[in-house]
Protein backbone atom coordinates (compact mmCIF):
# COMPACT_ATOMS: atom_id res chain seq x y z
CA UNK A 1 0.00 0.00 0.00
CA UNK A 2 1.39 3.58 -0.89
CA UNK A 3 1.32 6.36 1.73
CA UNK A 4 -1.57 7.99 -0.71
CA UNK A 5 -4.37 5.23 0.21
CA UNK A 6 -3.50 5.95 4.07
CA UNK A 7 -6.34 7.28 5.21
CA UNK A 8 -6.24 10.88 6.62
CA UNK A 9 -6.79 9.99 9.76
CA UNK A 10 -4.28 7.66 9.98
CA UNK A 11 -1.75 9.89 8.35
CA UNK A 12 -2.85 12.41 11.08
CA UNK A 13 -1.42 10.12 13.62
CA UNK A 14 1.84 9.04 12.54
CA UNK A 15 3.96 11.94 14.38
CA UNK A 16 2.04 11.21 17.61
CA UNK A 17 3.56 7.32 17.07
CA UNK A 18 6.99 8.57 16.02
CA UNK A 19 6.99 11.21 18.72
CA UNK A 20 5.46 8.17 21.48
CA UNK A 21 8.56 5.72 20.68
CA UNK A 22 11.25 8.37 20.34
CA UNK A 23 10.05 9.27 23.85
CA UNK A 24 10.27 5.27 24.77
CA UNK A 25 13.49 5.40 23.54
CA UNK A 26 14.93 7.86 25.62
CA UNK A 27 13.79 6.41 28.42
CA UNK A 28 15.39 2.66 26.81
CA UNK A 29 12.31 0.88 27.10
CA UNK A 30 12.73 -2.04 24.95
CA UNK A 31 8.90 -3.59 24.00
CA UNK A 32 5.62 -1.70 24.43
CA UNK A 33 2.23 -3.20 23.87
CA UNK A 34 -0.97 -1.73 21.89
CA UNK A 35 -2.64 -1.20 25.31
CA UNK A 36 0.55 0.69 26.67
CA UNK A 37 0.48 3.02 23.40
CA UNK A 38 -3.18 3.60 23.89
CA UNK A 39 -2.36 4.80 27.69
CA UNK A 40 0.03 7.14 26.68
CA UNK A 41 -1.40 8.52 23.49
CA UNK A 42 -5.13 8.22 24.66
CA UNK A 43 -5.83 6.37 21.19
CA UNK A 44 -8.02 3.07 21.37
CA UNK A 45 -5.68 0.16 21.09
CA UNK A 46 -8.20 -0.77 17.93
CA UNK A 47 -7.13 2.00 16.19
CA UNK A 48 -3.38 1.96 16.42
CA UNK A 49 -3.40 -1.64 15.24
CA UNK A 50 -5.30 -0.92 12.16
CA UNK A 51 -2.86 1.89 11.53
CA UNK A 52 0.38 -0.16 12.08
CA UNK A 53 -1.46 -3.11 9.63
CA UNK A 54 -1.45 -0.55 6.85
CA UNK A 55 2.30 -0.60 6.82
CA UNK A 56 2.47 -4.69 7.21
CA UNK A 57 3.53 -6.48 10.43
CA UNK A 58 5.14 -4.02 12.45
CA UNK A 59 4.56 -6.44 16.04
CA UNK A 60 4.82 -10.05 17.57
CA UNK A 61 1.87 -11.26 18.81
CA UNK A 62 2.33 -11.98 22.66
CA UNK A 63 5.60 -9.61 22.47
CA UNK A 64 4.16 -6.32 20.85
CA UNK A 65 6.28 -3.79 19.41
CA UNK A 66 10.35 -3.39 19.61
CA UNK A 67 10.55 -0.13 20.72
CA UNK A 68 14.42 0.43 18.71
CA UNK A 69 12.83 -0.78 15.57
CA UNK A 70 9.52 1.28 15.48
CA UNK A 71 11.62 3.93 15.63
CA UNK A 72 13.50 3.93 13.07
CA UNK A 73 10.56 2.53 11.18
CA UNK A 74 8.49 6.15 12.12
CA UNK A 75 11.68 8.38 11.91
CA UNK A 76 12.60 6.89 8.30
CA UNK A 77 8.99 6.75 7.54
CA UNK A 78 8.45 10.66 8.52
CA UNK A 79 11.67 11.85 6.91
CA UNK A 80 11.44 13.60 3.47
CA UNK A 81 14.62 14.76 1.46
CA UNK A 82 12.77 17.51 -0.11
CA UNK A 83 12.82 21.00 1.92
CA UNK A 84 9.93 22.02 3.19
CA UNK A 85 9.48 25.99 3.53
CA UNK A 86 7.67 26.99 6.25
CA UNK A 87 5.90 30.48 7.05
CA UNK A 88 5.66 31.87 11.11
CA UNK A 89 2.53 33.90 10.97
CA UNK A 90 2.62 36.06 13.89
CA UNK A 91 5.97 36.93 15.56
CA UNK A 92 5.00 36.77 19.39
CA UNK A 93 6.83 35.09 22.09
CA UNK A 94 5.57 31.97 20.73
CA UNK A 95 6.52 32.32 17.37
CA UNK A 96 9.98 34.03 17.97
CA UNK A 97 10.47 30.88 20.42
CA UNK A 98 9.62 28.59 17.13
CA UNK A 99 12.42 30.80 14.97
CA UNK A 100 14.95 30.11 17.11
CA UNK A 101 14.57 26.74 17.70
CA UNK A 102 14.47 25.82 13.58
CA UNK A 103 17.43 27.92 13.35
CA UNK A 104 19.15 25.02 14.88
CA UNK A 105 17.33 22.19 12.91
CA UNK A 106 18.93 19.82 10.84
CA UNK A 107 15.66 18.43 9.32
CA UNK A 108 14.09 19.25 6.21
CA UNK A 109 11.97 21.92 7.95
CA UNK A 110 12.92 25.62 6.81
CA UNK A 111 11.59 28.68 8.19
CA UNK A 112 11.26 30.32 5.28
CA UNK A 113 9.18 33.85 6.42
CA UNK A 114 7.72 35.55 9.44
CA UNK A 115 4.78 37.79 8.91
CA UNK A 116 3.22 40.43 11.44
CA UNK A 117 1.80 43.68 11.96
CA UNK A 118 4.17 45.58 14.43
CA UNK A 119 6.45 48.09 13.15
CA UNK A 120 9.40 47.15 14.98
CA UNK A 121 9.65 43.67 13.53
CA UNK A 122 8.31 44.57 9.54
CA UNK A 123 11.63 44.42 7.82
CA UNK A 124 14.11 43.31 9.83
CA UNK A 125 15.72 39.68 10.16
CA UNK A 126 15.24 37.70 13.57
CA UNK A 127 17.26 34.14 14.13
CA UNK A 128 17.81 34.49 10.31
CA UNK A 129 15.05 34.44 8.78
CA UNK A 130 13.06 37.60 7.21
CA UNK A 131 9.67 39.51 8.80
CA UNK A 132 7.26 40.62 6.67
CA UNK A 133 4.22 42.86 7.12
CA UNK A 134 1.00 41.31 7.07
CA UNK A 135 -0.20 42.95 4.25
CA UNK A 136 2.21 41.11 2.22
CA UNK A 137 0.92 37.60 2.94
CA UNK A 138 -0.65 36.64 -0.37
CA UNK A 139 1.98 38.08 -2.72
CA UNK A 140 5.01 36.73 -0.85
CA UNK A 141 3.91 33.08 0.59
CA UNK A 142 3.65 32.27 -3.85
CA UNK A 143 6.93 34.17 -4.22
CA UNK A 144 8.24 32.10 -1.55
CA UNK A 145 7.13 28.80 -2.52
CA UNK A 146 5.35 28.56 1.30
CA UNK A 147 2.51 26.44 1.06
CA UNK A 148 2.62 25.36 4.92
CA UNK A 149 2.39 27.93 7.39
CA UNK A 150 2.16 28.20 12.03
CA UNK A 151 -0.11 30.16 13.17
CA UNK A 152 0.45 32.06 16.27
CA UNK A 153 -1.49 34.94 16.36
CA UNK A 154 -4.22 35.74 18.46
CA UNK A 155 -7.39 33.75 19.19
CA UNK A 156 -10.06 37.09 16.95
CA UNK A 157 -7.82 37.04 14.37
CA UNK A 158 -7.46 33.23 13.79
CA UNK A 159 -9.77 32.55 11.17
CA UNK A 160 -9.22 35.61 9.01
CA UNK A 161 -5.60 35.13 8.53
CA UNK A 162 -6.23 31.30 7.80
CA UNK A 163 -8.42 32.58 4.98
CA UNK A 164 -6.06 34.72 3.66
CA UNK A 165 -3.36 31.72 4.10
CA UNK A 166 -5.86 29.59 1.63
CA UNK A 167 -5.89 32.39 -0.51
CA UNK A 168 -1.81 33.07 -0.49
CA UNK A 169 -1.75 28.83 -1.87
CA UNK A 170 -1.36 27.35 1.77
CA UNK A 171 -1.68 23.81 2.08
CA UNK A 172 -1.37 23.19 5.27
CA UNK A 173 -1.63 25.24 9.03
CA UNK A 174 -0.33 24.41 12.01
CA UNK A 175 -3.11 26.20 14.15
CA UNK A 176 -1.70 27.00 17.87
CA UNK A 177 -4.52 29.32 18.37
CA UNK A 178 -7.18 27.42 20.48
CA UNK A 179 -9.78 28.43 17.11
CA UNK A 180 -11.24 25.78 15.57
CA UNK A 181 -10.19 26.56 11.71
CA UNK A 182 -12.85 26.55 8.45
CA UNK A 183 -10.51 25.70 5.68
CA UNK A 184 -11.60 24.06 2.23
CA UNK A 185 -10.88 19.83 1.73
CA UNK A 186 -7.81 20.88 0.47
CA UNK A 187 -6.18 22.62 3.17
CA UNK A 188 -5.14 20.54 5.89
CA UNK A 189 -5.10 21.98 9.80
CA UNK A 190 -3.11 20.07 12.60
CA UNK A 191 -4.20 22.33 15.56
CA UNK A 192 -1.70 21.89 18.53
CA UNK A 193 -3.86 20.98 22.19
CA UNK A 194 -1.46 21.79 25.09
CA UNK A 195 -3.43 19.98 27.44
CA UNK A 196 -3.31 16.83 25.47
CA UNK A 197 0.62 17.44 24.94
CA UNK A 198 0.90 18.10 29.04
CA UNK A 199 -1.37 14.37 29.51
CA UNK A 200 1.48 12.45 27.25
CA UNK A 201 4.06 14.61 29.36
CA UNK A 202 2.29 13.46 32.91
CA UNK A 203 1.94 9.63 31.73
CA UNK A 204 5.94 9.27 31.06
CA UNK A 205 6.57 11.78 34.38
CA UNK A 206 4.21 8.89 36.23
CA UNK A 207 5.41 5.55 34.48
CA UNK A 208 8.88 5.74 33.54
CA UNK A 209 10.91 7.79 36.18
Amino acid sequence: MSQNDIPKATARRLPLYQRAFNSLAEVEKEKVSSAELSEILQIDSTTIRRDFSYFGALGRRGYGYDVSDMQKFFDQLMNSEEVVHVAIVGVGNLGEALLRENSHSQDNIRMTAGFDIKDHLINTIREGIPIYSMEDLETQLPKLGIKTAVLTVPNEHAQQIADRLVDGGCRGILNFTSIPLSVPSHVLVHSVNLGNELKILNYFMDNYQ
